[in-house]
C-alpha cells in the first residue's frame, strides 16, 4: 500500500513566523486597531485567513477587509531581505529522502492560499515532490478534515497508511477526524502538551527525530510504541 506522508508548511517545514506577525500589524493598523500580542497572533497560525481573523476579532470585525490588507502586506514583506520564510533545520534534507523513497508518497495540507504555496514550491524546487497540495483556496479551514480526505484520493493513499506532521492543534484534529495519524513537530506555534491533548500519536523535537521515524533509527522500545500508535488508527 502507498504511504502518504502529509505536511502543514508554516511552523512545520517553513518559518514564517517574522513575517506573519509582522503582515498581521500592518493588516490592524490599516483598520486602526490594536494588534494582537505576538503569542495571539502565532496562535492563529494554520488557520485559513478569513477563519485566523474570526478569531482575533470576532464574528462582527472587518475579516474580509483585514484579509485582503493582510495579503497585501504579505505580498509586500515577501520581496523586503528583512523578512524571510527559511526552511527549519533539517526540513529541506528530511523531505528530500522521503521523496526519493519508492515507498512514500508527498503532500501538503495548509492554511495558506495556493499562490503562497506556489512561491515556496518553486523557491525550493519542489515542483515534482508533492502528489498532492491543498490550501485554504480547495477545502475548509483546519481542523476540517476536508484536505486529508482530498490528499488521500489524489494520492491513493488509505488513512491506516497515512500520516500527518504539524505544528498545531488543527493539525492534529484534523487528522484525528480524518482517521489519519498525527505527529507534532515541537518547534511551531502550540506547546507538545497541547498536541498531545489535541491527538498526537508522538511529538519529535527535531528534523533528525522525524527522520528516525520513517527510518527505523529510533530503539526498540520508542518503534514499538509508535508502530502501536500507528497500527491503532
Amino acid at each position: 500500500m502507498v504511504r502518504l506522508v502529509v505536511f502543514d508548511v508554516d511552523g512545520t517545514l517553513v518559518d514564517s513566523q517574522h513575517l506573519i506577525v509582522e503582515a498581521q500589524a500592518r493588516a490592524f493598523a490599516a483598520h486602526g486597531m490594536t494588534a494582537p500580542a505576538r503569542r495571539e497572533a502565532l496562535s492563529v497560525v494554520g488557520l485559513s485567513l478569513g477563519e485566523a481573523f474570526r478569531r482575533l476579532v470576532g464574528d462582527a470585525g472587518p475579516i474580509d477587509s483585514l484579509s485582503d490588507s493582510y495579503r497585501n502586506a504579505f505580498q509586500a514583506l515577501r520581496i523586503d531581505p528583512n523578512y524571510e520564510e527559511p526552511l527549519f533545520p533539517g526540513m529541506g534534507e528530511l523531505i528530500e529522502r522521503l521523496h526519493a523513497r519508492g515507498d512514500v508518497r508527498l503532500g501538503i495540507a495548509t492554511g495558506k492560499s495556493r499562490r503562497g504555496v506556489a512561491h515556496l514550491v518553486e523557491k525550493y524546487g519542489w515542483e515534482r515532490w508533492f502528489t498532492t497540495i491543498q490550501t485554504a483556496d480547495d477545502a475548509p479551514s483546519k481542523p476540517d478534515p476536508t484536505m486529508l480526505r482530498q490528499a488521500m484520493v489524489e494520492a491513493g493513499a488509505e488513512a491506516p497508511m497515512t500520516v500527518m506532521i504539524g505544528d498545531t492543534t488543527y493539525d492534529m484534529m484534523m487528522a484525528r477526524d480524518a482517521g489519519v495519524a498525527a505527529i507534532g513537530v515541537g518547534w511551531g506555534y502550540h506547546t507538545p502538551g497541547a498536541l498531545y491533548g489535541a491527538g498526537a500519536v508522538t511529538v519529535v523535537d527535531s528534523a533528525q527525530n522525524l527522520n528516525d521515524l520513517f527510518s527505523g533509527s529510533l530503539d526498540d522500545a520508542q518503534q514499538n510504541s509508535l508502530a502501536d500508535a500507528l497500527n491503532a488508527r
